[in-house]
């Protein structure tokens, strides 16, 4: 863990989307110096599934050590972003630092993707931060510390990252170019980067796209918090950068990573918009795009005919399942199996104690997967990771992405049987 330095005593860090996870993280961090903090979020009332509101963050960050003012703020309001920078600037004298954390995903196609969820994204992703960073830079330019950093990815314009969910990836980049355009315009007066965590981090909201046991796979918030506080303390000078928390913090000395996973020594799930994931490896062929394929380590045996491993992969599958695992997942899947002996499957986890079959589901499905059938005996058996398969082409997903990513965890149970 970084240690703190106490160069933020005073500071006044304006952070959207504080009241829960890596928002709340960097707050805390910057509260342990003495910092006072502007609490930016939309959450009064407690949710069922997400916990922390701007007050129960308010309480946590005084106890850390800091100040802190709590505002709603929901950044698709202009009116309301205004009114909280005065509330800032008139509690706290100024604002020193603007943490764009607020973001909104949705893992959908295009088509898949309805009008309503585009415009969130785009509202609340690339318009509030650059309507949240237009109302504090008059105040910025008067800071000695005068930093923004927005929590978005590298420009990566492999179309890899764009092909499964296109309008998410423009409305995250969105706030990246934020900073490209920024950080020129306002260079010598402040700095303005982009950080990016190299594995998914683990959050309440985590915790409910990717279901239980999801969080072995993730990090703690701990390292965004590190990452940023390491990046406030660097002078004005060092802005225009698109960081990524690991290596900015092995900058810092930081040798021993362990200290930031969930469960140390478990494989940890990269995150969207890199390429250099250790599962995938680019292949640059003259005159054609980079095509991401999964990096063999060994030499597999050849594979049984695809009709009978299908069918074992099912028989095993239902072998599988429980009430137990019905009652976890709750949704019905299709299988839309392409190439030698394709067909359609389904796998219902909804009807009592689980069923399996060739052809369409009695019920509607909650996820259609489309892949070749030679793709899907490699998922089931644990030779290709569904999120691999997923970013890579290999697999389509049309409907519930947070059920596809619980069939995850049926399909690490079976692996050990395949």
């Amino acid at each position: 863990m970084l240690p703190n330095t106490g160069k933020l005593a005073g500071c006044t860090v304006f952070i959207t989307g504080a009241s829960r996870g890596i928002g709340k993280a960097i707050a805390l961090k910057a509260a342990k110096d003495g910092a006072n903090i502007v609490i930016a979020a939309k959450t009064t009332q407690s949710h069922p599934k997400l916990s922390g509101t701007i007050y129960t963050a308010a309480e946590e960050i005084v106890a850390a050590g800091g100040k802190a003012l709590p505002c709603v703020v929901d950044v698709r309001e202009e009116q309301q972003i205004n009114l909280a920078v005065e509330k800032a600037v008139e509690k706290f004298g100024g604002i020193d630092i603007l943490v764009n954390n607020a973001s909104a995903i949705s893992l959908t196609n295009t088509l898949d993707t309805p009008t309503k969820r585009v415009d969130l994204m785009m509202n609340v992703n690339t318009r509030g931060t650059y309507l949240t960073s237009k109302a504090c830079i008059p105040f910025l330019k008067k800071s000695k510390v005068a930093h923004i950093l927005n929590l978005s990815p590298p420009l990566n314009l492999n179309p890899l990252w764009f092909k499964q969910h296109c309008a998410y990836t423009i409305a995250k980049y969105g706030m990246s170019m934020c900073v490209l355009g920024m950080a020129e315009e306002f260079r010598g007066e402040i700095a303005v980067n982009a950080l990016w965590p190299k594995t998914a981090i683990h959050t309440a909201a985590m915790d409910m796209l990717g279901g239980s046991g999801i969080e072995s796979q993730c990090r703690k918030v701990d390292i965004i918090a590190d990452a940023a506080y390491a990046i406030f303390n660097k002078p004005k000078s060092f802005t225009g950068n698109f960081i990524i928390d690991e290596n900015i913090l092995k900058e810092e000395g930081i040798k021993n990573f362990d200290v930031y996973a969930v469960t140390p020594g478990h494989p940890l799930l990269p995150d969207f918009f890199l390429d250099e994931h250790p599962d995938v490896i680019m292949k640059k062929k003259e005159s054609e795009d980079p095509v991401p394929e999964l990096k063999k380590e060994k030499p597999q045996p050849p594979p049984k005919s695809h009709s009978g491993a299908v069918e074992e992969t099912f028989r095993i599958v239902k072998d599988s399942l429980s009430d137990d695992v019905v009652k976890a997942t709750q949704a019905v899947y299709q299988f839309e199996l392409s190439g030698e002996d394709g067909g359609m499957w389904f796998l219902d986890l909804k009807s009592k104690g689980g069923n399996v079959g060739q052809g369409e589901p009695a019920s509607q499905a909650d996820v259609v997967m489309s892949m070749t059938t030679d793709d899907f005996v490699k998922m089931f058996s644990g030779k290709l990771k569904p999120t691999m398969a997923f970013m890579s082409g290999k697999l389509k997903i049309k409907g519930n992405m947070a059920l596809a990513i619980k069939l995850e965890k049926l399909m690490n149970q079976m692996n050990s049987k395949l």
